[in-house]
């Protein structure tokens, strides 16, 4: 089974993964090993639970109370200075200088996408909303019983 990792905006291939029984989560792992450029990544709605980045405990309430504050909220932009992000860089900069690292190598829509679906255990929410939808749909989020760290 081919899986291939397109470009977001032109669709091109970034990286192909032949691999038989394969998942999303095993072509991204790979591609990282390779130091494919992923920074264009469309991975949207990929399960990469369980792939190497850092993990935000409880990241949804957390994103909360972080973008809950006046102009913490930035859509347009993944990060504006120290104090305003969009989802994506609110969830690089929640993790750390892991979550910086991370985004240093991938660019910000993979390392966002991998650092909250590897914290959520969900889907990767869209980067691209519209301030108001993202806020509306973080508080959603943030209503949902927090995932259970794998062990416990």
């Amino acid at each position: 089974m081919s899986i291939e990792i397109r470009n977001r905006w032109t669709s091109a291939v970034i990286f192909n993964h032949n691999v038989e029984g394969a998942t999303m989560r095993d072509a991204v792992r790979a591609a990282l090993v390779a130091d494919a450029d992923l920074s264009g990544a469309n991975l949207r709605d990929a399960d990469l639970s369980g792939a190497s980045v850092p993990v935000v405990a409880d990241l949804d309430r957390k994103m909360l109370e972080a973008v809950s504050k006046p102009g913490a909220l930035d859509m347009g932009t993944w990060h504006s200075c120290s104090t305003t992000h969009c989802r994506a860089g609110w969830a690089i900069t929640l993790a750390g200088k892991e979550g910086l690292e991370l985004e240093a190598r991938l660019g910000p829509a993979v390392a966002g996408a991998l650092i909250y679906s590897a914290s959520t255990g969900r889907r990767v929410p869209d980067f691209y909303a519209t301030d108001e939808a993202a806020m509306e749909d973080i508080k959603r989020c943030a209503e949902l019983p927090a995932p259970v760290a794998p062990g416990t």
